[in-house]
């Protein structure tokens, strides 16, 4: 059975997928932001290998989550799964970026590059990245009216340009991103229409499965079902150009 670690899992979709990858027999290892989230996690699913602390915020958090994952050994998979949603203020970090931008596209950026690289990465999207632009020429909303659904949506697209980049870079591993569906969750909302019980099934078959779908790399996914994403995400120029930023703000290099 394969160790997978999911970011962002003491609650909602990601602590979702967690429980139904411990129920087939995997090694699961949590992330919570703080002590009371990871006591919360370990009550919800105590067969937990562990429950890594850090906040993903800022690039010191996202490094120590990076290094506390790697010193528990090496993850067969990792599902990028923290995010902060679309009603977010603009807030700036410590590091001088937007808060949204620090979580949901840098964070999934520093763990890639961090940790020990695994077999298979799955990276959360939204269904909401197909309406949008990249527009990494303002990425930090230093010159638009900042707008959170907008912000959140380019964020979700961003990490689709994650997932394929590093399928492109990395032939050996299995990349892939996803869109989980408008679920009722805290982040979601309570109006949202789509089925909670399908919204956590796709990242877990993902990090996991042997069906032959499963076993690719650079797919985007819908309910375990191939969906054409935003075209923007396979322009390898604004794949590379996202890169750059993410290596310039945090200081690490993703490895050829």
């Amino acid at each position: 059975m394969a160790r997978i670690f999911v970011s962002g899992s003491s609650t909602g979709l990601g602590l979702m997928a967690g429980q139904l990858l411990a129920e087939q027999g995997h090694r699961v290892v949590l992330h919570a932001r703080n002590q009371a989230r990871a006591d919360a996690a370990s009550r919800a699913l105590p067969q937990a290998e562990a429950v890594v602390i850090g906040d993903l915020e800022t690039v010191a958090g996202a490094r120590g989550v990076a290094a506390r994952v790697n010193a528990l050994g090496r993850c067969d998979a990792v599902i990028h799964n923290a995010a902060v949603g679309y009603q977010e203020r603009h807030r700036l970090t410590v590091d001088g970026v937007p808060h949204l931008f620090a979580i949901n596209t840098l964070a999934p950026y520093i763990l890639t590059a961090l940790m020990e690289r695994p077999d298979r990465l799955v990276y959360l999207s939204s269904g909401l990245h197909h309406g949008v632009d990249a527009n990494l020429d303002d990425i930090f909303w230093r010159r638009r009216p900042w707008n959170g659904g907008i912000a959140y949506s380019e964020s979700k697209l961003h990490d689709v340009l994650l997932a394929f980049a590093v399928a492109r870079r990395w032939p050996g591993v299995r990349s892939n991103a996803l869109e989980p569906g408008w679920v009722a969750t805290k982040m979601g909302g309570p109006g949202a229409t789509d089925d909670l019980a399908q919204g956590h099934l796709t990242q877990a078959w993902l990090a996991a499965s042997d069906d032959s779908p499963a076993l690719g790399t650079a797919g985007y996914f819908y309910h375990m079902k191939p969906r054409t994403p935003n075209p923007q995400a396979r322009d390898v120029t604004v794949q590379e150009q996202l890169l750059g930023i993410c290596r310039e703000v945090s200081g690490i290099a993703l490895a050829p």
